[in-house]
């Protein structure tokens, strides 16, 4: 099988893997967000640990100890993850993954407008139709519904700058991971504890199934990540940028015909203007890479494109 085969399996492997995220999620619906969220920080970090030490890849670390620039970059990219994470599990359990599959369909959109604001990166005249156009089926639907699609909005900006940090970053994805879950280990095993003092916390006075699914909490974030790693270094940025939609598709799919949430003539006309400037803005990248004599290497920026 050839590297570009291997690639795009892995990519779609990953993504598949986002999409079907909330299915996972759903089991642990008896436990509070933070509590979700704590387990994810603690097992992922165990997961990625156990990892980098059979791979014995542990040289990375103390320099980047030693780097208070890295530190605290890391440490304010750990805070939007878990503001990210957070919204996300609430968002799922709570009933609103049409919401939050907006968000990540309308996350390549804030990216590239984050990259314009910040990076001074050139954004053309397609990319500026469909930042416009996403931004009016976002306008759209607030008018429509009453109110802010907040949750959306807060998925698709907290990993945005989330991105724009880490493109900033020398630590791959696993490593830059890695630290974060770090950074985030202590308050989260913090907050476990005085569940378990509490006498509210679940991990170990429930079902053994539950049990074994808060501990999976670690392999469900680390596993397409690691697949995601895997593929940006053998398939085209383009390419990547278009196998990303398998998970927010795959996420709004579940919501509606499995969940029953409601996508009624409102959504369905917001949600088209946001896939008429995903068209436009993916298939301008396309055009561009197929215009390239050599395209470039797909982890320039696919760092933007990795969902929950």
């Amino acid at each position: 099988m050839s590297p570009l085969a291997i690639g795009i399996g892995s990519a779609l492997l990953a993504f598949v893997m986002w999409g079907f995220l909330p299915l996972y999620l759903k089991l642990l619906g008896t436990l509070g967000s933070g509590e979700i969220l704590a387990h994810r920080m603690v097992w992922s970090l165990l997961f990625l640990a156990g990892l980098l030490t059979a791979l014995k890849q542990w040289r990375w670390l103390k320099p980047t100890l030693k780097s208070p620039r890295l530190i605290v970059l890391s440490t304010v990219a750990a805070l939007l993850l878990s503001a990210n994470w957070i919204t996300y599990i609430w968002a799922v359990n709570s009933g609103f993954i049409v919401n939050a599959s907006l968000g990540y369909f309308i996350n390549p959109l804030i990216s590239v407008l984050l990259g314009f604001l910040f990076l001074q990166e050139r954004m053309r005249p397609i990319q500026w139709l469909s930042v416009a156009i996403a931004a009016c089926g976002v306008i759209y639907l607030t008018i429509s519904l009453g109110e802010l699609p907040w949750i959306a909005l807060v998925l698709g900006f907290s990993f945005g700058f989330y991105g724009l940090l880490r493109k900033q970053s020398v630590l791959n994805s696993p490593n830059g991971l890695t630290l974060e879950t770090m950074i985030l280990c202590l308050p989260a095993l913090a907050y476990l504890l005085w569940l378990e003092a509490d006498g509210s916390g679940a991990f170990l006075h429930t079902s053994i199934s539950q049990n074994l699914l808060m501990i999976g909490t670690g392999v469900i974030t680390a596993t397409p990540l690691l697949l995601f790693a895997h593929a940006a270094q053998r398939i085209p940025l383009a390419t990547l940028g278009l196998v990303q939609y398998a998970a927010p598709s795959i996420q709004l799919l579940l919501g509606v015909f499995m969940y029953n949430e409601p996508f009624g003539g409102d959504r369905m006309i917001a949600f088209g203007l946001i896939w008429t400037a995903l068209a436009l803005y993916s298939g301008e990248g396309l055009l561009r890479m197929r215009q390239r004599p050599k395209p470039a290497a797909a982890s320039e920026a696919v760092i933007d494109a990795r969902p929950v």
